[in-house]
C-alpha cells in the first residue's frame, strides 16, 4: 500500500470509530444517555444544542428533550472553556473543579475593568441565594433586577459577568425551560444536588474526565483532550495515566475506551448536524474528517461561529441553512 492509501485507511477507521462512539450510527434511547456518553455538548445556542442531542436519538422531539432538561437529567452550565455546555450531572462538579480556576484567572482583566471585585461578587451571591433558595428560579433579567435593586450595578455586560462568575464558582446553573431558546437560573445544589459520597481528588477527576471523553469521542489524543477540556497538557497527561487500563491505544497517539464495542470497518451514513455539533467541535485535530478548506467553510470568519454541517460517511461535505418557511426547511451547500 502507498503512504496515501495507508493514511486514507487510517482516517476511515478513525471516522468509523468516532461515528460509533458519538452515537451517530445507531443512536441512544434518551437525552440523558447522550450526555452520559458525550459528557459535554457545547450549548451557548440552546436550540442548536437540542438538535445535537436529537440527532443521536431516533424518533426524538424537542418536547422530549425539554422534559429531560426540566427533570435535571442533564445540566446546562459553564463547565469548561468558559462556555455554556450540556454536561453530565454526575461529572459536572469534578470537571468544574479542574477547570474553573484557570477560567476565572483569564477573566480577571475583564472583571477588573467592569468593577467586579470580591466584595461585589459576595453581595451578588447573597442576593442570588435570597432570590432563588427554596427551589425557586429566575430569568436573567429578574436576577439582574434584584442586583440592581440591591445597589449592585448591572449596566453593560456586568450582569452577565456576575451570572457567569457565580456559575463558575458553583453557585448557579441553568434550570427550567423559559422559552424554546432560553432557561431560567437556579441554585446548583438545589437543582442538581451532589451525589452522596466523598469528593474525588484531582487525579481521579482527570481519570474519569479522560475516560468519559475517550468513550464518547474516541479515538482521541492527549492534545485533543487538553483542547476540548480546556486543560493544561500536564493535566491531560495525568488524565490518561490515571485512567490506566480503562482506556486502550487505538494507534500511536489516540485512545478509546477499553470496553468500547468494535466499530464498523468503514464509516457510513449521512447526517444533518447542528452548529457546534460535537462531531466537529469535539476535537482539536479535525484532519481525519475535514480538510483545511472545508474547515474554513464551517467557520468562515474564524470568529468562533460555526455553521451547521452536512456529513457523509464520516466526512464533512458541506454546510446548510434554513430557508424561510414558505420555501421549505433546509438548503444545503456542498463543497
Amino acid at each position: 500500500m502507498t503512504n496515501s492509501t495507508t493514511a486514507d485507511a487510517a482516517s476511515s477507521a478513525v471516522r468509523a470509530t468516532r461515528l460509533a462512539a458519538q452515537g451517530l450510527d445507531t443512536g441512544f434511547a434518551s437525552p440523558a444517555r447522550v450526555i452520559d456518553r458525550l459528557v459535554c455538548v457545547q450549548a451557548q445556542d440552546l436550540a442548536a444544542a437540542k438538535w445535537v442531542l436529537g440527532a443521536r436519538i431516533p424518533g426524538s422531539s424537542e418536547a422530549r428533550i425539554d422534559e429531560a432538561i426540566d427533570g435535571a437529567e442533564l445540566l446546562r452550565s459553564w463547565p469548561m472553556r468558559g462556555t455554556l455546555h450540556f454536561v453530565s450531572p454526575e461529572l459536572y462538579r469534578p470537571i468544574l473543579g479542574l477547570t474553573a480556576e484557570r477560567v476565572l484567572q483569564r477573566a480577571t482583566t475583564i472583571h477588573r475593568r467592569e468593577g467586579i471585585d470580591d466584595e461585589v461578587v459576595a453581595r451578588a451571591r447573597a442576593v442570588a441565594v435570597a432570590e432563588l433558595e427554596g427551589g425557586r428560579s429566575a430569568t436573567r433579567e429578574e436576577l439582574q433586577a434584584a442586583w440592581d435593586g440591591a445597589g449592585i450595578p448591572i449596566e453593560g455586560q456586568r450582569g452577565y459577568h456576575l451570572l457567569w462568575r457565580l456559575a463558575n464558582e458553583g453557585l448557579l446553573c441553568c434550570g427550567p425551560i423559559e422559552t424554546r431558546a432560553r432557561q431560567r437560573f437556579a441554585l446548583l445544589d438545589e437543582w442538581s444536588p451532589a451525589a452522596p459520597g466523598p469528593v474525588i481528588d484531582e487525579e481521579e477527576a482527570l481519570a474519569r474526565f479522560f475516560l468519559g471523553y475517550a468513550r464518547g469521542h474516541g479515538p482521541v489524543s492527549v492534545r485533543d483532550f487538553a483542547w476540548w477540556g480546556g486543560l493544561t497538557m500536564a493535566q491531560a497527561r495525568t488524565g490518561l495515566a490515571a485512567a490506566g487500563d480503562a482506556v486502550a491505544a487505538f494507534d500511536a497517539e489516540r485512545f478509546v475506551a477499553a470496553d468500547a464495542s468494535p466499530a464498523p470497518t468503514a464509516p457510513t451514513g449521512r447526517h444533518v448536524l447542528a452548529p457546534f455539533d460535537e462531531y466537529f467541535l469535539g476535537y482539536g485535530d479535525r484532519s481525519a474528517f475535514c480538510s483545511e478548506a472545508d474547515a474554513l467553510r464551517v467557520v468562515p470568519g474564524k470568529n468562533g461561529l460555526f455553521l451547521p454541517l452536512l456529513v457523509a460517511d464520516g466526512e464533512v461535505v458541506g454546510t446548510w441553512k434554513r430557508r424561510p418557511p414558505r420555501r421549505g426547511a433546509v438548503r444545503s451547500g456542498s463543497r
